[in-house]
């Protein structure tokens, strides 16, 4: 099988999914179950970690069937972030965490140097860090060196839907990184996800453009088909470009064919 390994945990499936903006619980777990995905992140802010006797998000989420990984969603600062990473291992969630720090209120880009500086206190107090970061491979490569166990460049702004922006900036992240890379971020449909595969991403996570569909459940589907076939026609390696055509059958050896 060719599974997403990250920091030596091996996953199924290579798409990750969210839990936010469902119109309900039921639709969501309808969603996940179709998605096919084995990792669903949740921001630790809209978990009830102070009361579990209280009704919970976690309550629609399987422990058995779904690797939970907790993220920092809403925090601004690095400190903010590290706290919020805390707080979740602390309620017993995760020592994985999908690492947000927001530079900007409006299109909500990451703050790259407080990202870098909140993934080496995290790496160092023994958590399992994936950063999600602009489409910059220099920033990716600090991330990297930083400890990070994968790098997650957005392919849009957060909710966007506008697809791969910058196809050669995740090409050439891919090409450089020791680490898995996960394209998080600003998928819109299912040809969003495939081009990230393509590209040569291990991975793509997704939330709006499942939760946000008019029918969640068949575009959880659809994205799982999506990042399955874009995945196989990477390793099947595509037909190089050309100006001109180039004829699928030869002509050498046919009765009445052209002289050159």
């Amino acid at each position: 099988m060719d599974h997403l390994v990250i920091a030596g945990k091996s996953f199924a499936s290579r798409l990750i999914v969210g839990t936010g903006k469902y119109s309900s619980h039921a639709v969501m777990m309808k969603a996940h179950e179709a998605s096919g995905a084995d990792m669903i992140t949740v921001a630790v802010r809209r978990v009830n970690v102070s009361d579990r006797t209280k009704e919970s998000l976690l309550d629609y989420i399987d422990p058995a069937k779904y690797f939970l990984l907790p993220n920092t969603a809403g925090c601004y600062t690095a400190d903010e972030a590290v706290r919020t990473a805390r707080l979740g291992r602390e309620a017993g969630l995760s020592e994985w965490v999908k690492l947000e720090v927001i530079g900007d209120e409006r299109t909500l880009f990451p703050d790259n140097a407080a990202l870098v500086e909140a993934t080496t206190t995290l790496v160092r107090e023994g958590f399992i860090v994936l950063p999600y970061t602009s489409d910059d491979p220099v920033v990716c490569r600090k991330l990297e060196d930083a400890g990070a166990a994968a790098v997650m460049p957005l392919g849009a702004p957060i909710g966007s839907g506008l697809g791969i922006q910058n196809p050669n900036n995740i090409r050439i992240i891919r090409e450089f990184s020791k680490v898995p890379v996960i394209v998080d971020a600003g998928v819109g449909t299912a040809s969003d996800a495939a081009l990230a595969m393509e590209l040569g991403a291990d991975g793509v996570l997704m939330n709006t453009a499942i939760a946000g569909a008019d029918d969640p459940v068949a575009m959880a589907e659809a994205m799982k088909l999506a990042v399955r076939a874009g995945r196989l026609a990477y390793l099947a390696g595509r037909i190089p470009k050309k100006a001109y055509a180039t004829a699928s059958s030869p002509l050498e050896g046919l009765v009445g064919a052209p002289k050159r």
